[in-house]
C-alpha cells in the first residue's frame, strides 16, 4: 500500500506519466516533455503561488481550468495543456497583463531577456484586445536606494521577489499589499527602499521576471569620467566577473574570460586595469592575522568574515549584538579603493584628487557599500562608482566591441597580479579556503599538503570542517551562503552553542558568482559552472595559490603598509559597523550608549 501511494499515474496530452506523490501538474507536464508557460512559478526555488494563472491546464471532469504550478497531480487524471479552451484562456490572461504593463520594451533594462516577452510569444499574442488606458496605474518609481530601483508600474504580482526576500534571505523587505486590481508588492507602509531593512543584495532583481526591479545604472557616470582628460580612471573587477561576463555575449556558463575582460576594459578607455583579487589576497593577510590574534589573546570568537556588504547590513539590522564577531577588515573592493588613492597615487606620482576609481562587481550591495560614510579613509570617496556585471556588458555592447573575438591581455602593475586563493573568493567557501591555506602556513611554517579544502566547497546551505593547524589543534570552521542559512549559525552564537573559531558568510546563495548584479538567469547549475571556472583559475592558471605568496602583496607591505594589523593597515584597511536594529537588553538604553557600546565591541580587537 505504501509503495502504491508513493507514486501517481496520470496522462498529460494522452501521454502516460508517473510522478511522485505531492508533484504538481506543472511538474507532471515537464516529465511528459511539455513546456507550460508561466510567470509566477520560479524555476530555481520552490515557489508556486498560482498568482499569474498563465500556466492553466484543462483536467477532464473539472468545470474550470487549474493553475498547474499549484494544483496537485492525482491518480487517473487526464490533463490537457493545449486544448482550445486552455490556449484562449492563456492568451487572454497575457493580454490583460500586457494591457496594464508599460509599453516601453525597446528601452527597458530587461528587453530581450524578459520572461513576459517570451511568454507573450509562446502563447501567440499578436495584439492586445483591451484598452490599456482603462488599466493605467500611477507609476511609482522608487530610486531612493543606492543599489536597486523599484518600478511598481511594471510589477506583474508574481511575488517571486517576496519569496526570495522572505523565505531565502529572511529579510522580508517586500510584501504583497492591497487586494484585487489594486494589489501590488512593496515595502511595508509603502516606504522607500532606503528607509527599510533592505540589505541591497539584489536577489529580488534576480527573481523578477520583468523590469520591475533592477540595479541603479551608473554607466553614464563612468562614460563621463572616461571622457574627461583631467581624470585618471582606474578599474578593478571582482573574481566572479571573469566567470560570468561571457554569458552576456552568448558564451556558455563557466567560461573563464579574464583576458578578454581586460582587453575590453582597455578598449573602453580605462587608464589602468587592475584587479580586486590583489586586495582579496591582502584581505587574507589581514583577516588571517586578525583571527590568530583573537585566538591567542582571547578575542571575540567565532570571528566572521566581512567581505559581503549585504551580509554586513543584515547583521547590523538583525543581529546588532553580534557585530563584535565580525572581522574589522574592509571588503577587497574597499581595500582596493583606499589603496588606489594612497599607495597607487604615491608610487605613480598622481594626485589622488584626479583619480577616479571604478569597481566592477557581481553585487548590487557593493553600490551601497561604496557610499557608506566610513569608506573615505583615503581622504576621498575610496570607490567612486560601482558597476554590475550587467552594466559592464551594456558598456561593451554600446562601444561596439566584439567581445568574443578579443585577444587575451594582462593586468597592469602594481595592483593586478593575484593568487588562486584570491580568485576563489567568488564562490561560497572560497574565503574560508583561502584563509585556511595562509593561516596554516603562518602557524606551522609549512604548506598544506593539499590546498583543495573540499568540505567547504559546494552548494550545501551550511558547511563545516575541522582543519588541524599545528599548535592550534583542530580549527573548527563553518560556511554559510544565503542569509537564511546565516541565521542558523548566528542563532547558535546567540545561544552560546557555537563551536566554531571562524565563519564565512556570503549574502547570496552560491556566493558572489550568483550575486544580484550577475547575468540573468542564475540557477544552481549555473552557480556550479561559474564556481568551477574560478577553481580552474586557482588550480590550473595561477602560478601562486596562497595569498602570502603574492609578490605584489609582499611589495605593498614592504613599501607602504609595513606590517599586517599595523597603524597604516588599520587606518586604510579596517572599519567599524553601525547598529541599525532594535535596542538590546544588555546595552545602554540610550541610542548614543548603544552606538558607543557596539563600536567598542567592533574595535576592541
Amino acid at each position: 500500500m505504501e509503495e502504491h501511494m508513493s507514486s501517481i499515474n496520470l496522462t498529460v496530452n494522452n501521454i502516460d506519466v508517473e510522478v511522485e506523490a505531492g508533484a504538481t501538474l506543472y511538474q507532471a507536464a515537464q516529465k511528459a516533455g511539455v513546456n507550460i508557460p508561466t510567470l509566477c512559478a520560479w524555476f530555481d526555488k520552490d515557489h508556486t503561488p498560482g498568482a499569474c494563472r498563465v500556466c492553466v491546464v484543462e483536467v477532464e471532469g473539472m468545470p474550470s481550468l487549474a493553475a498547474s504550478c499549484a494544483y496537485p497531480a492525482q491518480n487517473g487524471m487526464k490533463v490537457f495543456t493545449n486544448s482550445d479552451k486552455v490556449r484562449q484562456a492563456r492568451k487572454m490572461i497575457v493580454e490583460l497583463i500586457l494591457a496594464s504593463h508599460p509599453q516601453e520594451c525597446n528601452f527597458c533594462v530587461r528587453n530581450g531577456n524578459c520572461e513576459l516577452q517570451k511568454v507573450a510569444e509562446m502563447v501567440g499574442v499578436k495584439n492586445i484586445r483591451y484598452d490599456s488606458e482603462e488599466f493605467d496605474r500611477d507609476r511609482e518609481l522608487d530610486t531612493s536606494s543606492p543599489a536597486i530601483v523599484r518600478d511598481s508600474s511594471k510589477c506583474i504580482n508574481c511575488r517571486r521577489c517576496v519569496t526570495v526576500c522572505e523565505s531565502i534571505q529572511t529579510v522580508a523587505a517586500l510584501s504583497p499589499m492591497n487586494r484585487g486590481y489594486e494589489s501590488t508588492v512593496s515595502p511595508a507602509f509603502n516606504l522607500p527602499l532606503n528607509e527599510t531593512n533592505c540589505v541591497n543584495c539584489g536577489q529580488c532583481v534576480m527573481a523578477c521576471p520583468v523590469g520591475a526591479l533592477y540595479e541603479k545604472d551608473q554607466v553614464d557616470e563612468v562614460w563621463k569620467a572616461l571622457q574627461d582628460p583631467t581624470r585618471h580612471v582606474v578599474v578593478q573587477e571582482a573574481p566572479a566577473i571573469r566567470a560570468a561576463l561571457g554569458e552576456e555575449f552568448g558564451m556558455p556558463p563557466g567560461s573563464l574570460v579574464t583576458g578578454k575582460m581586460i582587453a575590453a576594459l582597455r578598449r573602453l578607455g580605462f587608464d589602468k586595469v587592475f584587479d580586486t583579487n590583489f586586495t582579496a589576497d591582502l584581505t587574507i593577510i589581514e583577516e588571517g592575522n586578525e583571527l590568530l590574534k583573537r585566538v591567542k589573546e582571547g578575542g571575540t570568537l567565532p570571528m566572521i568574515t566581512s567581505c559581503s556588504p549585504g551580509w554586513i547590513k543584515f547583521c547590523e539590522h538583525f543581529y546588532p549584538d553580534l557585530l563584535g564577531h565580525l572581522s574589522t577588515c574592509k571588503s577587497p573592493q574597499q581595500m582596493f579603493g583606499a589603496l588606489a588613492k594612497t599607495y597607487y597615487a604615491q608610487v605613480s606620482g598622481i594626485d589622488p584628487a584626479n583619480i577616479f576609481s571604478v569597481s566592477i562587481m557581481p553585487c548590487t550591495a557593493k553600490k551601497y557599500e561604496a557610499q557608506r560614510p566610513e569608506m573615505k579613509s583615503s581622504g576621498y570617496q575610496d570607490v567612486d562608482v560601482v558597476l554590475t556585471t550587467r552594466e559592464l556588458a551594456r558598456m561593451i555592447k554600446e562601444a561596439g566591441i566584439d567581445f568574443v573575438n578579443l585577444p587575451d591581455e594582462k593586468y597592469d602593475d602594481p595592483m593586478g597580479e593575484y593568487t588562486g586563493a584570491a580568485t576563489i573568493f567568488g564562490a561560497t567557501g572560497g574565503v574560508m579556503e583561502a584563509a585556511l591555506r595562509t593561516v596554516y602556513a603562518v602557524v606551522t611554517g609549512e604548506e598544506l599538503s593539499d590546498l583543495n579544502i573540499m568540505p567547504v566547497r559546494g552548494l550545501e546551505g551550511v558547511k563545516a570542517a575541522a582543519v588541524p593547524v599545528g599548535a592550534l589543534g583542530d580549527v573548527k570552521v563553518a560556511v554559510a551562503h544565503g542569509l537564511g542559512n546565516a541565521r542558523k549559525l548566528l542563532d547558535e552564537i546567540r545561544a552560546g552553542k557555537s563551536e566554531y573559531a571562524f565563519i564565512e558568510v556570503m549574502c547570496c546563495p552560491g556566493g558572489c558568482v550568483a550575486g544580484g548584479g550577475e547575468p540573468i538567469p542564475t540557477t544552481d547549475e549555473i552557480r556550479m559552472l561559474r564556481a568551477g571556472a574560478l577553481y580552474r583559475d586557482d588550480g590550473e592558471v595561477q602560478q601562486y595559490r596562497q595569498s602570502h605568496q603574492s609578490p605584489p602583496v609582499k611589495a605593498v607591505y614592504e613599501k607602504f603598509l609595513k606590517e599586517p594589523l599595523g597603524h597604516k593597515s588599520h587606518e586604510l584597511l579596517h572599519t567599524h559597523y553601525v547598529q541599525r536594529g532594535q535596542s538590546l537588553p544588555h546595552l545602554d538604553a540610550s541610542p548614543a550608549g548603544e552606538k558607543e557600546t557596539v563600536e567598542a565591541m567592533c574595535e576592541k580587537d
